[in-house]
């Protein structure tokens, strides 16, 4: 899946304008936040957030900035399962969670050497991800999204514990974002 069609995914995802009141992160459009939308330049009111900003948006800071369509281009459900969680989670969240699988699945560094947790793709990461898949395959895609969704899925059960505020939200977030 290309940058565009994760796009769609996620705003057909998180859909429209929601302002949950346990959300720390406040009212959304699309998945966006007011926050994230103001720094952004938008400056309407929050429920008329157009889509095409929203689009904006999520190519520039979500895809492009963190180099997440170079991993579409070599491994299309990964970077799905990474953009998905970036939204959700944060950017660097997402990338420490890719970094951290890849350094566990390298077998004592027999496949590639570790790379720094630094939470920015860039040379050293597509490496030990082209070095994963040459030496994995296709299954081993598989593997490292479940490795990055059982640490996603294990940061939800945590931000559930620190702050029970959050328990509205931990049922979707496991449904909606693990295995899914």
């Amino acid at each position: 899946m290309d940058i565009d069609g994760m796009i769609d995914a996620i705003i057909d995802r998180e859909g429209g304008y929601v302002n949950h009141p346990d959300d720390r992160g406040g009212a959304t459009h699309w998945g966006i936040t007011e926050h994230v939308a103001r720094a952004h330049g938008y400056r309407g009111a929050m429920p008329a957030l157009p889509r095409s900003a929203a689009v904006h948006i999520y190519r520039r800071i979500y895809g492009e900035r963190p180099m997440l369509d170079r991993v579409a281009n070599r491994t299309p459900h990964l970077a799905q399962e990474l953009f998905d969680t970036a939204v959700n989670m944060g950017v660097s969240t997402a990338i420490g969670f890719f970094q951290r699988a890849l350094n566990a699945l390298n077998r004592q560094g027999q496949d590639y050497p570790d790379i720094r947790v630094d939470r920015r793709i860039g040379a050293q990461t597509l490496a030990a991800l082209d070095a994963f898949i040459t030496r994995r395959g296709s299954s081993g895609e598989a593997i490292l999204v479940k490795a990055v969704e059982a640490l996603q899925g294990a940061r939800y059960i945590s931000l559930a514990e620190q702050r029970p505020a959050n328990e509205s939200f931990l049922y979707g977030w496991i449904s909606n974002r693990i295995g899914s």
